[in-house]
């Protein structure tokens, strides 16, 4: 058996190559390099299916967040909540905007936004909430939306791990004011380079952004905003199309890779992910949690098993963020996690021999670890009083 990778794009092309090189000729031919009719249908087909009014195409992820904040009304003085437990970019708008980024700790189990935790945070400088779907796992939007509404906040959904994830049977992306999608290549729908999407239901915002993403123009040489260059690439738009036909069969897939790891690490020692009970988790990333990480992930590398961490260092540790003013200890959750969490091989075409390989070497790992743990418990005291279970959530 060759090394299991932790994601095959390679694979994924293959399969669709036959509907691919055709699209991207007819760019090519066209001559539409930039915006253009295959990026216009790209933004209905992709709102169509997040169950939006408005898709605005722009040029990644980071774009769309930055955007949602910006049309939203969001600028210096402004104060924006979030979670530490994301990757760099949800604070990295919000910090363009010349806004504060709030931090808000985790639920240790979904690992999105304690909502109980929110009401707290807000001053009177709050203007937006915006929640993080992450790994493809929707945050409890109800009470965030309750909470905005009665405080006049806007909520701003990043979505951007979460095409085609749902909360109560909604769709992500436009249950708040704004959804913010990325597809970079490594996303469940990935371009062949970068790309994002602003996903509402509000006209005005729709709008105001696409102005926004081509240097806040509301005709050719008409700039009625300071805007951006943050135009999505046609040749991305039409290759978009054709991936977005096979997402949900993607999706699905991944869905019934994410069951059997569940199925095969019971009793394995192991914490796995968990779905909320309100949720279609997409499982763009399948992150299990467990103590003594690197040498787990060493040990699964001498395994022929690639693995990834999603995020080692919480944005409120970050470096560049240190003039925020929080410290270690602050969020416990996302702290934990962060040290905690390693992501196990998950794309749609992984094969189930491979994902046995994954299985067998994780289950053999965790029994090593948990062996050796008790070995080196002190002599006086019961091994399991003083030996944490591999993956074992942090006590609140």
């Amino acid at each position: 058996m060759r090394p299991v990778p932790f994601l095959n794009l390679k694979a994924q092309y293959q399969s669709i190559k036959a509907e691919i090189l055709p699209v991207v000729n007819k760019v090519l031919e066209s001559c539409s390099f930039v915006l253009g009719s295959e990026v216009a249908e790209f933004e209905k087909e992709f709102a169509a299916y997040q169950e939006t009014d408005h898709g605005i195409a722009v040029n990644t992820g980071t774009s769309a967040l930055h955007l949602a904040l910006l049309a939203a009304g969001v600028g210096p003085g402004d104060e924006v909540i979030t979670t530490p437990f994301t990757f760099v970019a949800t604070v990295a708008a919000i910090v363009y905007t010349g806004a504060k980024p709030v931090f808000v700790d985790i639920d240790p189990k979904s690992l999105t936004i304690d909502v109980t935790r929110i009401e707290a945070a807000i001053t009177p400088a709050t203007k937006a909430i915006l929640p993080v779907h992450i790994h493809g796992q929707a945050a409890d939007m109800d009470p965030i939306v309750d909470i905005a509404r009665r405080h006049k906040l806007v909520v701003i959904e990043d979505a951007c791990q979460a095409h085609g994830a749902e909360y109560k049977g909604r769709r992500v992306g436009g249950i708040g004011n704004f959804g913010c999608f990325s597809f970079y290549p490594g996303k469940n729908l990935g371009a062949y380079g970068e790309g994002g999407m602003v996903t509402t239901n509000e006209k005005k915002y729709a709008d105001t952004i696409r102005m926004l993403r081509d240097w806040g123009a509301e005709n050719k040489y008409r700039h009625t905003m300071k805007g951006y260059n943050y135009r999505m690439e046609g040749m991305q738009g039409a290759i978009l199309r054709v991936k977005l036909r096979h997402l949900e069969a993607w999706t699905l897939a991944r869905r019934a890779h994410a069951r059997r790891y569940d199925e095969l690490l019971v009793n394995s020692g192991i914490a796995t992910p968990v779905e909320s009970s309100f949720n279609r988790h997409v499982y763009h990333i399948y992150a299990i949690r467990v103590p003594r990480r690197e040498a787990f992930q060493q040990a699964l590398t001498e395994s022929g098993v690639q693995s990834g961490i999603h995020y080692p260092i919480p944005v409120h540790l970050q470096p560049a963020y240190a003039d925020l003013g929080y410290s270690a200890g602050d969020f416990p959750q996302a702290e934990a996690a962060a040290h905690e969490v390693l992501s196990l091989p998950m794309f749609a075409e992984m094969s189930v021999a491979q994902q046995d390989v994954v299985v067998e070497a994780v289950r053999k790992i965790s029994h090593e670890m948990l062996v050796d743990a008790s070995h080196k418990a002190p002599a006086k005291v019961e091994a399991k009083q003083d030996v944490p279970m591999i993956g074992a959530v942090a006590a609140a």
